[in-house]
């Protein structure tokens, strides 16, 4: 096997020790355009990284596809010669495999479900242009270490989402949606999300000017919880950017929020980090009150806290750093028409234009697709108009969290209802 290989010629250089890190990822999505199938695609890539240590200093090289083993060596005790000498951080040894989780389906089965959420559609907005894509990936991690760590698994995932384009005369729309679960995708649902949608939207109206309640769709709440996972990353802490770092055992967000790492759950699953260390259960916030921050062995270390199972590695070429997986906020009881209906006058935000705020929380965004809500009802949709605030402040003047959790990548995150943040815009439609 290759991976022993390269351990066994890393031994024999003279390196005290080593880790091999093998990834492959097989995917077969489906693409949709114009409302008509547009293409198929097979995409198998495999890539190797080893990391070795020779007199105590790392060297690390990643070779894609067909390895030369030797020649991997070579690269990385080239390398090795270049950096300082550090602490070897290895997981200890165990051999654990675990099962593959999810289950694959057919080409023919994605592209069923393309066709059928695109005709859901133009059954009742035959003008529309729809497009998307429909994908069944498996992943397959291995790692093996040269003091007895050997550890694997296989996931497999599901995602499909459809994206609208609706033009009428000046005014050009766009709607998109989808989903990522575990052995089957719902079509219909999607459909269903993108026309409801469609049909807020039908109306342009003006927006409400100033600070007003904000409903952020579990779509668009992704931005906030963005400035969480960074002011909650163990790095951040040590490098005193985080606003949360000498904030342990303090409230720092509504007690209204829970936040926790299940790696079990949903339509992603991830047995052990990139360093080999069993990933578990843990509430990093516990009724707004900040409980832990998340690392990997070398940031634990310095922190006094140790590994959190979060060491996971940006790209093979990268070492590990700190990272969250299948991060969970709580959701709350009420579902989003309910949020709706205790709206007095506020906006629904759904898509914006731009990127997060990152750890300082400050953000200023316009609003791809908003919707007006007055006296409990949407009126209309919103253009021209500008959202800003801080994260942190939204977060601490929370209204309501929504009961309809929903995944956006490894986050899962129901709606919400936030004030404090400022809106500017076309007061007319």
């Amino acid at each position: 096997m290759l991976a022993e290989q390269l351990l066994e010629l890393a031994a024999r250089s003279g390196a005290e020790a080593a880790e091999v890190f093998q990834s492959r990822s097989l995917s077969r999505p489906v693409y949709f355009e114009a409302n008509r199938l547009k293409q198929l695609e097979s995409a198998d890539s495999e890539g190797t990284a080893l990391r070795l240590w020779k007199n105590g200093c790392p060297g690390l090289a990643v070779a894609y596809g067909p390895v030369e083993a030797q020649a991997l060596v070579d690269r990385a005790l080239a390398l090795s010669q270049l950096n300082e000498p550090e602490e070897i951080e290895l997981a200890p040894a165990s051999r654990l495999i675990y099962p593959n989780m999810g289950a694959a389906v057919s080409v023919e089965t994605l592209v069923e479900w393309g066709r059928q959420a695109i005709e859901l559609v133009r059954d009742q907005y035959p003008e529309v242009l729809c497009a998307g894509g429909w994908e069944c990936e498996s992943e397959t991690t291995r790692l093996i270490t040269s003091n007895g760590l050997d550890c694997g698994y296989t996931d497999t995932t599901l995602s499909g989402y459809l994206e609208v384009e609706w033009i009428r005369g000046d005014d050009f729309l766009n709607v998109s949606d989808g989903q990522t679960l575990r052995d089957r995708l719902d079509p219909a649902l999607v459909a269903q999300l993108i026309m409801q949608r469609l049909e807020w939207a039908k109306e342009n109206v003006g927006a409400p000017i100033g600070r007003v309640p904000i409903l952020f769709t579990s779509k668009a709440a992704d931005m906030l919880w963005g400035t969480v996972q960074s002011a909650l990353n163990g790095k951040q802490v040590i490098e005193g950017a985080s606003p949360w770092s000498d904030r342990l055992d303090q409230a720092v967000i509504s007690e209204a929020i829970t936040i926790s790492q299940k790696p079990e759950a949903g339509p992603f699953s991830c047995p052990f980090d990139d360093e080999g260390t069993p990933t578990r259960p843990i509430t990093f916030i516990d009724k707004g009150v900040l409980q832990l921050f998340y690392a990997d062995r070398t940031t634990g270390k310095l922190l006094g806290s140790g590994t959190t199972g979060n060491g996971f590695r940006p790209g093979l070429g990268s070492y590990p750093n700190p990272g969250l997986f299948n991060l969970l906020i709580e959701p709350g009881v009420k579902l989003f028409p309910e949020l709706i209906s205790t709206m007095e006058d506020g906006l629904v935000l759904d898509q914006m234009l731009g990127g997060g705020a990152g750890i300082s929380g400050e953000f200023s965004v316009n609003i791809d697709l908003g919707y007006r809500v007055q006296k409990g009802q949407i009126v209309g949709r919103v253009k021209d108009t500008m959202i800003a605030g801080s994260v942190y402040t939204a977060l601490k003047n929370l209204v309501e969290l929504g009961g309809d959790g929903d995944w956006n990548g490894s986050c899962h995150t129901p709606s919400l209802i936030v004030e404090g943040l400022s809106v500017t815009g076309r007061s007319d439609c």
